[in-house]
């Protein structure tokens, strides 16, 4: 399985397999506001899941992690988890890989500036990862 895609958004959803992003694209927050304090954002994703894969239900899980920028340890700020399973439309090419979509809303509590991590997995592998940074608050 392969993660063709992983970005963050203001708001996002997946609507007939098309997916619908507002303000995508974002790998950094400049707050307005003092810590802590929360960021409604969202998560969009595609998988590629390959033909031998179709047909089977498969787990996936997104986290979100602060780096401690000491230690540069990561601990999890937040974790959605689910299953899926895709088909094989009728007609398709025999080996064709199956596209998912998926769109997760969030509301990250932020408690500090610094580097946060978002790790895609699929059946327990790390897939990929994605580095967004939360600046020190605006004044």
């Amino acid at each position: 399985m392969e993660i063709e895609w992983l970005i963050l958004a203001d708001a996002a959803q997946v609507i007939g397999n098309k997916l619908y992003l507002l303000g995508g694209g974002w790998d950094r927050i400049s707050p307005s506001k003092d810590f802590p304090f929360e960021q409604r954002c969202a998560i969009a994703l595609a998988m590629k899941v390959p033909w031998n894969e179709t047909n089977q239900k498969h787990t996936f899980e997104i986290e979100v992690c602060a780096e401690d920028q000491t230690t540069e340890e990561l601990k999890s700020i937040a974790k959605i988890n689910g299953q899926f399973e895709v088909g094989r439309p009728a007609g398709i090419p025999m080996g064709q890989e199956q596209r998912i979509q998926l769109a997760i809303d969030l509301r990250l509590k932020v408690d500090a500036p610094g580097t946060k991590i978002i790790i895609a997995r699929a059946d327990g592998a790390e897939l990929r990862r994605l580095v967004f940074n939360v600046m020190p608050t605006r004044k």
